[in-house]
């Protein structure tokens, strides 16, 4: 690699001239994104990972979003039991790829920042400048119980991080010794090295959803991750617009990226039947239940306890229509178009999710990619013997 590929510039762009940036997300976690029963739901293996990520190497795909899960859903299939840890994840990914970049997806409230600031060097050595952060505060009660941490009131949330990463900035870029005392952090005598390749901090993303979330992906993040669910083009247009304008008040610029479940088949047909036998016939309902009991009681939208059913029910509906992330279900040409059309609303990725990647993945690549290509959207990749 060469020092001009550890510019900033090429980081951000994540060394390719792909106008519409593709990546892959949660597959290091068992099921996926999608809670369902169908025997070939995605194991997260890791060794149905390397084979993946080296897949989505050869194939050109820009980048892998791991999912930061330290506990399942214990319905059917106890939906994301199996999730490796996203630092470690990451190293060994970055280890076995050559192109494509890897990030991390750290709590910043579970991970010490001189920890994090050290693990993320680690990485970045291994992979020559090819890790990316993607910073999390959390929000699953359950697992913080984990770990004997307790929620920090969301007003302090963000406060929280931002020291996190002002710490974590300092380590990789200041040479002498120093002491940090914050209000939640104190620190005495930190130092670390050795530091990033070529002096370039990582490519960060956030995904905060709150109006401090927003604004601390905007001061201290290049990408902010943003669900665009059941919105129209037109909604995403005026949403990434918004998000872009508050940026530029800051005097920053700022990508945003969405993700979505891909079901691509020879025929529209033949794909709206496959995501209905997988996402409602087969669903995991008592995993989904689970989680939408979780998210509200964290939320503290519901007392504490079980979702009432008419409530249930709702979100059941906005679950399958896409509460988890886009559903782009089709053929070849549909699925091509909508992508395009997400982009000309304004994105500048998308991290998609399959029911089992392997299986699906070639041929997204040998019918959607090339359409893009056509559209102008990705360059081809060149043939590697």
């Amino acid at each position: 690699m060469t020092d001009t590929m550890t510019t900033f510039d090429a980081r951000r762009g994540m060394y390719t001239a792909n106008k519409l940036k593709l990546g892959l997300f949660c597959q290091n976690a068992s099921g996926a994104r999608l809670m369902t029963k169908v025997p070939e739901r995605w194991s997260g293996s890791w060794e149905d990972n390397v084979k993946l990520s080296r897949m989505c190497d050869d194939a050109g795909i820009d980048f892998l979003l791991p999912i930061a899960r330290w506990k399942g859903y214990p319905g059917e299939t106890n939906f994301q039991c199996s999730t490796f840890e996203t630092l470690t994840w990451a190293t060994g990914i970055l280890a076995l790829t050559k192109n494509i970049t890897v990030f991390a997806t750290v709590h910043v409230p579970l991970v010490n920042p001189i920890a994090a600031a050290k693990m993320l060097v680690t990485a970045d050595h291994v992979g020559q400048g090819r890790v990316g952060l993607n910073i999390v505060v959390g929000w699953n009660e359950d697992e913080f119980g984990m770990f004997g941490v307790p929620q920090r009131p969301e007003a302090d949330r963000y406060p929280y991080a931002q020291e996190w990463i002002d710490v974590v900035k300092r380590i990789w870029t200041e040479t002498d010794e120093f002491d940090f005392d914050g209000k939640f952090l104190h620190m005495k005598n930190v130092e670390g090295n050795p530091k990033l390749i070529g002096a370039e901090r990582p490519l960060m993303m956030n995904a905060g959803t709150s109006p401090a979330g927003r604004v601390y992906a905007i001061t201290n993040c290049d990408a902010f991750f943003t669900s665009t669910g059941m919105m129209t083009f037109d909604e995403v247009a005026g949403k990434v617009e918004t998000f872009k304008r508050e940026a530029r008040s800051y005097g920053r610029e700022l990508d945003v990226f969405s993700d979505g479940i891909v079901v691509c088949r020879p025929t529209q047909e033949e794909a709206e039947e496959y995501f209905h036998y997988a996402a409602i016939e087969n669903a995991d309902w008592e995993g989904v239940e689970l989680r939408l009991n979780r998210r509200a009681t964290s939320k503290k939208s519901i007392a504490p306890g079980a979702m009432e059913r008419a409530d249930f029910e709702i979100e059941r509906e906005r679950w399958i229509k896409g509460v988890v992330g886009r559903n782009m279900i089709g053929d070849p040409d549909s699925v091509a178009r909508q992508l395009a059309d997400l982009h000309f609303a304004g994105l500048s990725g998308m991290a998609l999710n399959f029911v089992n990647y392997l299986d699906e993945l070639p041929y997204f690549r040998a019918e959607v990619l090339p359409r893009l290509e056509r559209m102008g959207l990705r360059t081809k990749v060149r043939a590697t013997a």
